[in-house]
This record gives C-alpha cells, structure tokens and sequence, in this order.
C-alpha cells in the first residue's frame, strides 16, 4: 500500500510490541464499540469518500497500492459511498459490523447486499443497501429498526426482540419481571452495551443494573436505533461477559426535525382470566405506557440533538399459591385460615420513568464528538406470589443514572476512539409491612422446605445496593497495515473505578417458622430468624474497586477467501472488600474451641470436626494479606470464516475463545455484613421438633419472643451465639466459559441462512454450601444434616467457593428475509437444540443438598428446553395497513430439585438432586410436547397528514389463543424408595409465564 513491504512488516511488529506493553501497563481494557467498519477494494490510490446526507457526516481513506481501504467509526446508517466516477453506491451499515463494499468493480458486485428502502437510525427513509456482515467468527445476528416497530410486543423492554436469534431465550415471567438469557447459563453472565458503553450490574443478578426482578426497561426503546446480538464468540473487545453480548446503537438527529409521539393502554377488560382467576375472581389490572422522541439539527450538517421519555405504569395480576412439597394432597387446605385466606389473585403495582439525551457534534470531517445521558427511575412492589403472600411483600426503589462523553478521531491510516462515562445506580427494598413474618415449612421433609411466607417480609428482604464511579476507555485502530494479507488491528484498554455497597439485611420483621404435616400446623415456632444491630456499626458493606483491562485483537483478511480474527484480552480486578478482610478473632477462637456436641473427643476442637469433613480452614481464614485480586485473566478469542466463492454468499465461519465473567458483590459482601449486622437463627426444643440442647442455638421456647424484634435484639447481647458466619475462599476466581462453534452461513437470493453448532463449557460458578459438620465430621447422619451443630457460641457456618459448571451443545439454525419496501413482507425463523447439563441450578447460588459443590452430580440444566422455535413475519397490507406476528414454541423446562422419596443414599442423605421434566401440551398437532406456546398478532394503521407527518393506531394481541403456559410445578417424587414415574407435572392452577391473552391499543404521531 502506501508504504514498502518491508516498513509494512517492522509497523506490525511495532504493533505486536505496542499491545504487549499495554498489558502490562498499571490502567488498561477497551470500551465495546456499536459503530461499524467499511472495508473494501478501490481503484488504487483513489479517494473514497462516505457521507450522510442525513447529518454531514463525512470521512475519507485512500486506496492502498493493492486497492484496499478501510474505514472506522461510521455510526449505523445510509451513506452515500464513491471511489471515482461511476462507482457510485448508496449502502446501509448495521450495528457493530465490518461490511465489504468493492467500488471498483461495477455498482452492487464485491459487496454482499440486501436491496432495501433501509432506514436511517432516526426514521428518515434513504433509498440504499443494506450491507450484511457475513465475514464473521462471531455466532449471532442483528435486530433492525423495523424488527422493533413491526414484532408484537408484551414489555416495550427493547431486548425482547433478541429471542429472535437462535440460542436466545427473552422471559416475562409470572410477575411480569423480564431477563435475557443465552444458552444455559444465567442472564447475571450476558451484558448489554449501548453506545459502547457496558450497562453491566455488579452487585445484583440480572446482568445489567436494575434489571434484576424488575418489570422495566433498561433504556428508553423509542432512542434504540438498532443492535445486535452475539451469543458466543464475540471478538477480543468485549469484557465482562461469559454467555451473551448485546451491542446497541443509539438514534441521533439529522439536519430535519423529526419526532413521534405515542400511548398504549390496556387493562383487566381487555384480557382474560388468569388460572386462579378462574376460581377465586378477575382483579383489576392496567398497564399504561406512553412517551415522546424528538431530533433535529442545532447547527445543519455539524450538531444535532435527540431527547426521548418513556414511562410505564403497570398493575400487573399474580397468583399467589404455595410453594410445592412432596405431598400428594393439596397443601393450601393444611395452613391456617388467615393464611388461606391470603391465597388467590393479588396485584403488583409499577411505575418506571426512563429518559435519555443526546447531542453528536461533527467537529470536523475527521473528529466526532457525542455528549449523552440515561435516567432511570422506578418503584415496584415484588417477592409476592409463588410462596409468598401479599403481606409479606416488598416495595422497591430502582434509580439508575449514566453520562457519557465520546470523542472519535478519524485519521487517513488509524482511528481512535476515547469514551468517558459516570454511573450511579442503587436498588433500595424494604418489607410493605413492620412486624413478625411467619414462614411455613412441610415437616416431614427433612430439608424443612418452605410452603409459604406471610406477613412481614424477612429481615434480609431489606436491600440497599449500589455501584457508582467513573470509566475511561480508549480504542486505537490500525487499518492500513500489510502482511501476507491486509489486517485492521485494534489496541484497546479501559479503566473503571466503582464505589461498591451492599446492606444485606435490617434490623426488623423477625421470621418465625411453623411445622406443617398432614395433620396440621405446628402450635409453637420451631425456628426464628433475625437481625441484630450492633453499636457503632451501620451493617453497610462498602469498597473501592478498580477494574483494568487490556485487549489487542487482529482482523486479517489472508485473501478473498481467508478471514482470520485473532485477539486477546487480559483482565484484573482489585476489589479490597474481598482482599483485605479479616477473619474475626473470636469466630477463629470459637473454630478451634472444644467441640461440645456429643461424640466429640475430649480435645477434639470444631475444626478438627471440620478437617475430618474435609473443611480446611487455611482456606477460608483471611488476615487481610493472603488473598489475591480476581488477576490473570487471559482469555484467547479466535476465529475464522472462509468464503467459498469469494463473494459472500456460502461462507464457513468458527470459532474458540475464552471470556471472563465476574463475581457479584452480593456474594463477596456477606463476610463483611454478616459480621456487622449479625443474623441469627434460633432454633426452639419443642416435642415436635426437638433440637440438640447442647447446641448454642438449640434454646427452650417462650412465648415472650412473640414480642418480635426488641425481645429477640436483647437477647443475646454481648453473646454470639445464633449469628451466621460466612467465610470465602481465599483463592476465589472470577467464573468463565471457554466456547466453541463451527457453522456456515449463506445468502441464496433475498434470503439469509445460518447453521451452527456451538459448546460452551462455564466454569468457576459461585455457590455458598453449609460448613457445619457431625462431631465425626459426616455431612449427613439418618438422613440428616448438621444444622444443630453450628460453631460453637457463634452459629451456622457459610462457605463461599467457586464450582457452579454447565455444559451445553446447542444447534443453532436460522433464516432471514429483511424488509424491502419494494417486497413489502420480512420473515425470520430461529431453531435452537439445546443439549444442556450442569451441577447446579444456575439461579441457587446457595447449594446446601450436599456436602460440597463439587458433590453435585450433572443433570439436565433446567435453563434451557431441550427445543425451542421462534417465528416472525412482517406484512404491508392495502389501504396503509401493516401486520405482523410471532409465533414461540419451547418443550417444558425441566424441574431440577433435591428429590426425597423415602431412599438412603451412600453418603446417609435421603434425597438426590435430580432433574425431572413434565408432560407438555399439543401444538395443532402430534403430542403433549409443548411446555410454552404463543401466537402474538399486531395491526397497524397509517393515516398519512402530509409528507412524513402521520397518525397511526395500532392494535396487538398477545397470546391470541390463549394458552397457559404454567409456571408453577406440582411434586411428587415417590416414597419407601420408590420413584414416581411422572413425579413433577404442571401446577394448573398456579401462576403463568408471559399473559393470558390480552390486548393492547396504541396511538400515535410521527412527524
């Protein structure tokens, strides 16, 4: 190109050396970029030039001696692309992809095209076409503008439409809460970039902040351009994330003001019944949705501005019925009638305000800045429902807030892009009502599971979360190098500094527990469990950490054929909180105390005990400098996609890569908060559920701690006996998944096609297991555990380890017609064969059915059916009318759970972890296969004032016929031994996933 082969070689080794030295630099890892890439062949030395009429945005590169050219940095769009006279192209680039465009050769030849009317970001129509990156190692695909506004649609939570894509699994669960999950790991392992900007949740589950037990939005969807979605093997830039990443782009104004308008309402009137309304009545519900956007220029062709709102109100119906047990009765008829009389339907109330802005300024034709901010508020009532009634429900606060400043600058061989931001996010919940709750457990299972919990919430039912702090990141790009091939190499690194705090618990709502067996309730709490606060201390968690990062990543086209992408990233993460904490001196004198259970030898202390179960205590104990930062993180991303005929359209892609997830704060925090606000459990010697009196925590009852949280808070002052100890591992490490895919995609005419097979292997899950062990050191003992021998004077131990695993093979097939207004219809169909195993359910971070994590057998993950088949089409009808539906079918979900049947297994326990599945229901035909089915149906209307200036009205049904897809489970796994055949089937009368169905009314203005 420009420069001698030989200078070529000594820049890319340059290179090489460059990103090795930032590894080891003390502040590096690399912002996820949504914009796109331009790569080509021109005549050499030609000047091309890309520019959108829309904005003025305008960049320039030069054709190299070989007639290669690339550019970087181009915001998802239409742009008018030229290398000369006569070759002339008007094209679409999609979110975060590097698109092929020979100018060359003659107009639409070298460039794997898709005629369309494509659609700028801000709804400006530009007669292009839509390239489509089919040069890729990475397994997923790209959610459009249209998909957006066309798909039926139950959340306006813009992620939903993800579960288009072959491997993904979008969930509106019973209480109307949504999550995103890829492959057979937990959605805490996804992560969501916008703008290029991870959302990722450190504290809570969920994955992105606030999206944990929420019914909301993570962003407003009328500001969501387009994005895409990549379910493994994602490139060397994306951190933070181990199943799915999601990269979108944010919609920006243009040199014309344009804007919309819109509201959706619905209520109980215009749905129908759910299960238990059948029985017990209709409640009232209603769900309002409304907002506005709006875009346009502050100076033509240099900045422009984009402002959007979005707020949802929702009374959302639920089902609140017990948990199930291993009985074969109804178990509801067994409680006391105060509690029965709870049962039924209730309602969740929710408000959420989402709000974002943005101005984009092109400083010149060689620098972009951008200057944007999210806001998000919402209040909810949770945790009623499926074990829990009314009474004992929570009401939760929700805020997060984001700044971002983007600086891009674009040079003839390089491009940079330097990104700062700010986030404050929090979650606050605190129980709906003061006062004792009341937990009631079936007795003749010896793990005691709960059936349900009534009036006030658990004392850790109390949440004060948050993450707060500043980032900066940097991406150096390369795009003119060559060697045995032209490569575009990327040099990134980011730095984060998060204040992290966690309140687990508060000091009120005592739970009192009751036995429950076929003959009735217990007269007398067997158990209570509480707060204490302890003078001086605030029970807050709090710490500093830092989050370095570096990353090098190569995409090297060998020839027309060839495309390698050869990265990596390192990672390190300091997070003091873990690192220097330690372990309190009088939880170690307790440990190596006489242990006073009866059995122990005279001299035999509890760690002996502990030893003897194979609890080492060098561990677990920390003096504040033998823990290590979560560091080392090296995670190796390679691929390859081979392009048969070199023109893109049968092209063999794969991939194996490593990416690092991290551990939740919620986990690392509970050494710290279990020692400043102690939790106690207490359990009572009562004729029907006696306990070890030897025990410190085995007491005599009396009715005076009726009295609730002022009795129980003295009762053990200056004592510790009761408190729960929690104690991490000293060599914890963060979770991973290595992955692995080999597909071929093809482009046979408007249609695009997809087939992959793909493994992905996670490892190093976190789970805490109880450390308590016999005097013998025996986890169980006649089908029992030690919970009445808990470390002496203290309480129960907690063990925090890494050993969660999953291990999955999924076939991922897929099939795309885009939108073309000159067609007028899109159709898109998603298969996903999923063979998952894991050791663990990936929502129990606490394993206490064994001894050890590592004790856990592979069963069928319960994350993932077996199959699941997702179908879109798209319509434009006569008279300004538009349609559209989506058809989801998955078989059930299996149940995974400890299942006690009367058996004794080698280790002395009487139950397994076992995963069983039900029988489903029909699909038009063949059997009961099914476990969810849905059929969404939507209708739009167009009338058209003048130009661009249109109302329209637009009506969906969701779940049009009406199918219940259950989400409750009904158990009985056997007795005297003996397994049930068909020991789980679908609670008929609990709770439902998604909605009965329903309809909902929008209208709305487009100008």
């Amino acid at each position: 190109m420009k420069a001698s082969m030989h200078l070529k070689k000594k820049l890319l080794v340059s290179v090489i050396a460059a990103a090795v030295a930032t590894a080891i630099a003390p502040t590096m890892v690399m912002a996820q970029s949504a914009n796109a890439t331009l790569r080509g062949k021109a005549t050499p030395g030609a000047n091309v030039t890309v520019f959108n009429p829309q904005t003025g945005l305008t960049r320039h590169a030069t054709a190299g001696a070989d007639g290669s050219y690339t550019i970087n940095g181009l915001p998802p769009a239409s742009y008018q692309v030229d290398a000369g006279p006569g070759t002339e192209q008007n094209v679409t680039l999609t979110v975060a992809s590097t698109a092929t465009l020979n100018l060359a050769a003659p107009a639409g030849q070298g460039a794997a095209v898709t005629t369309a009317n494509a659609t700028k970001m801000e709804g400006v129509s530009v007669s292009a076409s839509t390239i489509q990156e089919v040069k890729t190692p990475e397994v997923g695909g790209t959610i459009s503008l249209h998909q957006i506004a066309t798909i039926p649609q139950a959340s306006r939570n813009f992620l939903e439409f993800a579960d288009t894509v072959p491997g993904m699994v979008f969930s509106v669960d019973a209480k109307g809460n949504t999550s995103l999950r890829g492959g057979a790991m937990n959605n805490s392992s996804t992560n969501v970039y916008i703008d290029g900007v991870s959302q990722k949740s450190y504290v809570k589950e969920g994955g992105v902040s606030g999206q944990n037990n929420s019914q909301g939005n993570p962003f407003p969807q009328l500001a969501i351009g387009e994005y895409k979605v990549i379910t493994s093997n994602y490139k060397a830039e994306y951190d933070q994330v181990s199943s799915a990443a999601i990269t979108a782009e944010t919609k920006s104004g243009t040199n014309e003001f344009h804007g919309e308008v819109f509201g959706t309402y619905t209520n109980d009137a215009f749905r129908n019944r759910t299960p238990i309304e059948k029985t017990s009545g209709k409640v009232d519900s209603e769900s309002k949705e409304y907002g506005f956007a709006l875009g346009g220029p502050i100076i033509k062709d240099k900045m422009h501005f984009f402002i959007a709102f979005e707020q949802k109100k929702f009374d959302t119906p639920i089902s609140v019925v017990p948990n199930s047990v291993n009985y074969a009765g109804d178990v509801s008829t067994l409680l006391p009638a105060s509690v029965q009389s709870e049962l039924g339907s209730a309602n969740l109330n929710f408000d959420e305000k989402l709000y974002f802005g943005k101005i984009d300024w092109e400083l010149t034709d060689r620098d972009r800045i951008e200057v944007s901010t999210q806001v998000r508020r919402e209040t909810q009532i949770s945790g009623i429902g499926t074990g829990t009634t009314p009474s004992a429900g929570v009401n939760n606060e929700n805020h997060d807030t984001r700044a971002i400043f983007k600086w891009a600058h674009s040079a003839d061989s390089w491009y940079n892009e330097l990104i700062f931001s700010y986030e404050n996010a929090y979650i606050q919940a605190n129980p709906l009502f003061a006062g004792n709750g009341y937990t009631y457990s079936w007795q003749p299972d010896v793990n005691n599971p709960t059936i349900i919990t009534t009036g006030s919430a658990d004392p850790r039912s109390t949440q004060n979360k948050s993450q707060e702090g500043p980032m900066v990141s940097d991406t150096f790009t390369f795009n003119d190098l060559e060697w045995q091939g032209d490569h575009v190499v990327k040099l990134g690194y980011k730095f984060k500094s998060i204040e992290l705090k966690a309140a687990d618990a508060a000091a009120q709502s005592p739970q009192f527990f009751y036995d429950v067996n076929p003959t009735g309730v217990s007269a007398e709490p067997w158990q209570v469990f509480y707060a204490s606060n302890l003078p001086g201390s605030d029970g807050v968690a709090k710490t500093h950490t830092r989050q370095y990062g570096v990353f090098a990543q190569d995409d090297w086209s060998v020839n027309d054929h060839l495309t390698l992408n050869l990265g990596v990233r390192w990672d390190y993460e300091v997070n003091p909180s873990y690192t220097n904490f330690v372990t309190s001196q009088r939880v170690i004198d307790a440990l190596n105390s006489q242990n006073p259970y009866a059995g122990a030898l005279p001299g035999q202390t509890y760690a002996d005990s502990l030893a003897a179960g194979g609890v080492n205590l060098n561990n677990y104990i920390s003096n504040g400098n033998n823990r290590h930062s979560f560091k080392g993180q090296w995670q190796p991303r390679l691929g390859f996609s081979y392009d048969l005929f070199g023109d893109e359209e049968h092209v063999i892609h794969g991939g194996a890569g490593r990416a690092y997830d991290r551990n939740l704060y919620d986990y690392l925090q509970t050494e710290v908060t279990k020692q400043s606000l102690p939790q106690t459990t207490l359990r009572f010697n009562i004729p029907s559920h006696p306990c070890d009196t030897a025990s410190s925590t085995c007491v005599p009852w009396n009715p005076a701690f009726l009295g609730g949280q002022n009795v129980l808070q003295n009762y053990l002052v200056g004592g510790n006996s009761g408190q729960e100890v929690d104690l991490l591992n000293n060599k914890l490490k963060a979770p991973y998944s290595d992955q692995y895919s080999l597909g071929m995609s093809n482009t046979v005419g408007d249609w695009l096609t997809d087939a992959t097979v793909t493994r992905v292997l996670s490892k190093d899950g976190f789970a805490f297991t109880l450390g308590n062990r016999y005097p013998n050191g025996a986890f169980w003992q006649d089908k029992s555990q030690p919970w009445n021998y808990p470390i002496p004077n203290v309480g129960g131990l907690i063990l925090g380890d890494n050993g969660i695993q999953t291990r999955t093979t999924q076939v991922l097939l897929s099939a795309q017609k885009p939108y073309t207004k000159e067609s007028g219809w899109s159709t898109s169909f998603a298969y996903t064969f999923s063979h998952a195993k894991q050791n663990r359910d990936i929502n129990e971070h606490y394993s206490f059915d064994e001894a050890t994590i590592g004790d856990y057998p592979y069963i069928t993950s319960n994350a993932v059916s077996k199959h699941r088949f997702v179908a879109t089409g798209a319509l434009d009808l006569p008279w300004g009318i538009s349609g559209s539906l989506k058809l989801t079918l998955a078989t059930p979900l299996p149940k995974n759970d400890s299942a006690c049947y009367g058996q004794l297994e080698a280790n002395g326990s009487g139950c397994v972890p076992t995963s069983a599945t039900p029988s489903g229901q029909k699909f038009l035909v063949g059997g009961d296969i099914w476990g969810y089915r849905d059929i969404d149906l939507q209708l739009t209307k167009d009338f058209i004032i003048s130009g661009d200036t249109k109302i329209y009205a637009r009506f969906d049904v969701l779940n049009v016929f009406n199918w219940a897809n259950y989400a409750d489970y009904n158990v009985n796994w056997g007795a005297d031994g003996v397994m049930n055949s068909n020991p789980v089937t679908y609670n008929k009368k609990g709770n439902i996933v998604y909605l009965p169905r329903t309809a909902r009314f929008t209208v709305g203005l487009k100008f």
